[in-house]
């Protein structure tokens, strides 16, 4: 048979065949749609009918990237440092991509999909973009440092057939390959349905480069919309024939300067102001009433998709799930006199939790090398901070502190002074 999406500016088809999709029933997978360089704002202004449907029976959330203003964790807000926050988990201070030449990504900060196929190697993972540097640098295919780890799938690299898509000077071609992009993503997704994958659109952040704040970006991003509503409908289709169960995200990297919205990277509000949507309800109060990070969505992931992690890759995580309950979040410390430390943190629960709060003094996870943590104490999260003494390693300039409760992990660096 054929399915036709109708955009709201394009009409693509889908091919799906007759005998319909191979069924994996009862399976949680997951698709990842990043489309670059919307802010919070733009999205708002622009029209959104595809990410709208599929959030009114799902979620959404203001969100941020760039790290911790001001401190160890501040990331620049520049496309490639975005894709692998949000790959990793982790700003840049860990994951070390700050520009787009990708110059000497940390792999010891493995991305999601690297650890989907340490824990279940027979899972299938796909991409489909327009930028090969995503799969080739980023995801780290085929690298020693990656343990050679393959994608199952990609369709990528269209940039670089300059005869198929002749490049302009106002970047048109891109309009073309999202759509190319957008296509294959949700016939292959229909038809093979890979358990993890990653869609990545681009042509919205050069027509922001481009034009700013303007008619043409708003049409870019309906553009987009519709694309995205293209994958979602064909998502929508297999889960309904399948009984698999679908989790889509859908975000962007960064948000554009305050004056004309036309460029990005550095720390203003704007330019750290992102979204993310999801197709699926949450009941996490975390995600209801705050404004969540990018790094949120690999832990989202992993919670859906039941990956256990290791706890060297656990304790490094700076985000939280938006599904899960969260007991604690912005976890931030002090430490006075190189001896006395003091933790703060905020709380959605209304019950008493136990936490388990644990430091190490190295950081030998830059070099792939163990940490060593030793127990503080316990605390309740109710108390919402914690004093105790420390007896720091001046080698490494900060301490690195988790907290366990029964329901999360979550970190941050405390500067020995």
């Amino acid at each position: 048979m054929k399915k036709v999406i109708v955009g709201l500016v394009v009409m693509l088809s889908i091919s799906l065949h007759a005998q319909g999709a191979k069924t994996d029933k009862g399976v949680n997978k997951v698709v990842m749609i990043l489309v670059d360089g919307i802010a919070t704002d733009q999205f708002y202004k622009a029209n959104t009918s595809s990410i709208d449907a599929m959030t009114k029976t799902g979620a959404f959330s203001e969100a941020y990237v760039g790290g911790r203003k001001g401190g160890y964790s501040e990331t620049p807000t520049i496309s490639a440092v975005g894709y692998n926050s949000m790959l990793t988990g982790t700003w840049s201070n860990k994951h070390n991509v700050l520009d787009n030449a990708i110059a000497q990504p940390n792999y010891n900060y493995p991305t999601i999909f690297r650890v989907l196929k340490d824990a279940y190697p027979n899972k299938k993972t796909a991409i489909y973009s327009s930028w090969l540097d995503n799969r080739t640098k980023l995801v780290g295919e085929g690298l020693p440092q990656t343990n050679n780890m393959q994608m199952d799938y990609h369709f990528d690299g269209l940039e670089l057939d300059k005869k198929r898509f002749p490049h302009d000077s106002l970047n048109k071609y891109l309009k073309r390959i999202d759509a190319e992009v957008a296509r294959e993503a949700a016939n292959n997704i229909y038809e093979t349905g890979p358990d993890l994958s990653w869609v990545y659109l681009e042509h919205s952040d050069d027509m922001g480069h481009i034009y700013g704040d303007s008619p043409e970006l708003y049409s870019t991003i309906a553009y987009e919309d519709a694309l995205i509503g293209l994958i979602a409908d064909a998502v929508k289709l297999r889960e309904k024939e399948t009984g698999e169960h679908w989790l889509v995200i859908v975000t962007t990297d960064h948000g554009r300067m305050p004056a004309d919205g036309k460029h990005h990277g550095g720390q203003s509000y704007r330019e750290r102001s992102t979204w993310i949507a999801m197709n699926k309800p949450t009941t996490n109060d975390y995600f209801k009433n705050n404004t969540v990070a990018i790094v949120d969505i690999f832990p989202t992931i992993c919670d859906f998709m039941d990956i256990p992690l290791p706890d060297e890759t656990a304790y490094e995580l700076d985000g939280v799930s938006l599904t899960k309950k969260v007991d604690i979040y912005d976890l931030e410390g002090f430490c006075f006199n190189e001896k006395f430390l003091k933790l703060k943190w905020l709380t959605t629960a209304n019950e008493s939790e136990k936490a388990k709060i644990l430091v190490s003094y190295t950081n030998g996870k830059k070099e792939g090398k163990k940490d060593t943590y030793t127990l503080l104490g316990e605390t309740d999260i109710q108390n919402k901070e914690f004093n105790g003494t420390v007896k720091p390693n001046k080698a490494f300039k900060y301490m690195k502190i988790v907290m366990q409760t029964k329901n999360q992990i979550t970190n941050t660096w405390v500067k020995i002074n």
